[in-house]
């Protein structure tokens, strides 16, 4: 856990494809305990350039949490107890639009979202907050994320909007064209309720989509081969690897609080009385809420 202001502790939840990273030094898996649950698998944790790390395989390492299995409460609480306070989001996505063909890099600023059944809050009865979400993800790693992108000479895009459907099966093609009417950019779906809860646990987020293949609305989408999308996303994999290296250092030179106001996301966004407040669920919010809501004794 930690206040506004801390130094930063970067948190990498990677997409599929992407189960490690290389290059940490102090590199050890350390399991969290979460009182939301189990998360999706332990945590790597270490340093890049003297910036400590966290990392999280979203999917767990070999892939055995469909989208619709995961833990994104756990996740997230897990990465907020850490001490993490910035959170990369690494996701394999598909292209809505002609002009982000595969291995396109896209830092999303927007998002819809299409999911269903998913616990998409921490509150909930015995405690209520209402958090601002207009601009889910922070400004400032997206200009870091450019920057290192840039540099590493990954085609990259700044700004789209990512839907996010449930999943696990793609979408229908009138589905997919209803995404691009909508103005969609690239479809996934693990992205929601990842970035709500970021924003209820005071983190700053941000997402790379990574391209991997045109959705099904592309004339050429059925003569792609199931071997060219997952060299594509390997690919992707190995350029979010170095991505990564180059992006940590930069997150490092963050002083202070936030100026987008990830860090204090919570300050006006209580609104259950503390007579009201129900003990077990005030408890269970020690990481995520702990700074606008100490533990009752």
């Amino acid at each position: 856990m930690s206040e506004p202001g801390t130094p930063p502790v970067v948190g990498i939840i990677g997409g599929s494809g992407l189960y490690e990273i290389d290059g940490l030094t102090g590199a050890a898996w350390q399991p969290v305990a979460s009182p939301w649950g189990a998360p999706s698998d332990e945590i790597l944790t270490g340093y890049v350039d003297e910036q400590k790390c966290c990392f999280l395989p979203r999917h767990g390492r070999g892939h055995p949490l469909s989208p619709s299995d995961l833990n994104s409460r756990a996740n997230i609480d897990a990465l907020k107890r850490l001490g993490t306070t910035e959170v990369i989001s690494l996701s394999a996505c598909g292209s809505l639009t002609e002009t982000l063909p595969p291995g396109t890099f896209v830092i999303v600023d927007q998002f819809i979202d299409r999911t269903h059944g998913r616990p998409r809050s921490f509150f909930g009865p015995g405690m209520v907050a209402h958090v601002g979400l207009g601009h889910p993800v922070c400004r400032r790693l997206g200009d870091a994320i450019e920057e290192a992108a840039t540099g590493i000479g990954v085609p990259v895009v700044r700004g789209g909007t990512y839907v996010v459907i449930e999943g696990p099966q793609f979408s229908t093609l009138a589905e997919s064209n209803l995404y691009r009417a909508w103005g969609c950019d690239v479809i996934g779906m693990t992205n929601m309720p990842e970035a709500r809860l970021a924003r209820e646990a005071e983190l700053c987020y941000a997402t790379v989509a990574m391209v991997t293949d045109y959705d099904c609305w592309h004339p050429d989408h059925d003569h792609v081969s199931v071997e060219a999308i997952i060299r594509v996303l390997k690919d992707n994999a190995e350029k979010a690897r170095e991505l990564v290296k180059r992006l940590v250092p930069l997150l490092k030179q963050r002083a202070g609080t936030c100026p987008e106001g990830c860090h204090t996301a919570l300050g006006q966004a209580l609104i259950t009385a503390p007579f009201a407040r129900d003990p077990e669920l005030v408890a269970k919010l020690d990481a995520v809420a702990g700074r606008v809501l100490p533990r009752q004794s």
